[in-house]
């Protein structure tokens, strides 16, 4: 796996002196080191804001999730990582339960983060929200034949569905979430009915799922808002098409019903962290109103502020009912959420 390490502020310091530099535990309190899963154009231009109004450097290093997360683990006390900010609420628990990070008790933090999008326990707080709701084709689906996840079991579904595989966190996090409203036995039952109803067997990301309706090969995909935000913003003809040729459907609206599927791009202190303080000054930063409508415009996330401003992409699919679920339970029911797709045959 390559990782590319990249100091924020100062212009041509390599990484391998930076990270000399942090490893010898030295307190620097100008400083503060960010391993990091988004990508360096989804985080870089907070960071550089941060610094310009606080003098502070961050030191960015990203690659994937797991692999950060097994970097964590593998550098123990010795890691020169403050903070560790990844995607989906189930690899957040999988860095609580190595006990990689600490509590973050911050009023501000408490007024700006809901408490069911942050850790029970203030290890991690979710910095961004992100919906999964169900795309289709609007010249083969009636938008009536649409309600809730669980409906997507029904036979009149047979051979029209596309979902990503079952390695996905973000599905394992959609049937963590299912289990904790509805029972594994429920979740399961709807699980085969799904996997019968497969157009085809799972490949793909995202934005694979959302060609293929436009393609025809199925006429209704599970995917994440921030990617059809993304095909919007694109200049990509072949996105463009595709978007032209979906619409959004909110599932679970209904009185008594969840309401969609969120998760979360979260962010914790780590245990050994040598910059306390000024992690913790990042994190609030990355919280406040104008980082938070940042999130908005450049990666079409929601906002986890109600008070920040969303993007006019976002505004155009309207309100709708997010599943107030403590997200930390997505990571809790992880595990079975896992299990169970095995057995219901979801590769």
């Amino acid at each position: 796996m390559k990782y590319g390490f990249k100091a924020v502020i100062v212009a041509g310091v390599v990484a391998a002196v930076i990270m000399a530099a942090c490893s010898d535990r030295a307190e620097n309190e100008g400083e503060v080191n960010l391993y990091s899963a988004r990508i360096e154009g989804l985080v870089k231009p907070l960071l550089d804001e941060f610094t310009a109004e606080t003098g502070i450097q961050v030191n960015l290093l990203t690659g994937s999730g797991d692999g950060l997360l097994s970097r964590l683990q593998s550098e123990g006390r010795n890691s020169p990582a403050d903070l560790f900010l990844t995607v989906d609420a189930g690899r957040l628990h999988r860095a609580k339960e190595a006990d990689l990070f600490q509590p973050v008790r911050s009023e501000l933090l408490a007024d700006s983060i809901p408490a069911h999008l942050r850790d029970e326990d203030y290890l991690w707080h979710g910095l961004s929200m992100r919906a999964r709701p169900v795309f289709y084709a609007h010249d083969r689906v009636d938008s009536s034949e649409l309600s809730d996840y669980l409906s997507l079991a029904d036979e009149k579904w047979r051979g029209r569905i596309c979902v990503r595989s079952s390695d996905n966190v973000y599905n394992q996090s959609l049937v963590a979430g299912m289990i904790e409203h509805h029972g594994v036995e429920t979740t399961e039952e709807w699980a085969r009915g799904l996997v019968a109803n497969f157009a085809r067997s799972p490949v793909g990301g995202d934005r694979d799922q959302l060609h293929a309706v436009a393609n025809g090969q199925c006429d209704v995909a599970i995917a994440n808002t921030y990617y059809f935000g993304g095909m919007i913003a694109s200049d990509d003809s072949t996105n463009q098409q595709t978007v032209e040729q979906l619409s959004i459907h909110w599932p679970a609206q209904g009185e008594g019903e969840q309401g969609v599927h969120v998760n979360v791009s979260g962010i914790g202190l780590l245990q050994h962290a040598q910059n306390e303080e000024n992690a913790i000054k990042l994190i609030e930063f990355l919280t406040n109103e104008s980082s938070q409508a940042w999130y908005a415009q450049a990666n079409q996330e929601y906002p986890v502020r109600i008070d920040a401003e969303q993007s006019e992409i976002l505004q155009s699919w309207g309100d709708f009912r997010a599943d107030d679920l403590p997200v930390s339970v997505l990571g809790d029911n992880n595990a079975a959420a896992v299990q169970l797709m095995n057995r219901a045959g979801w590769r």
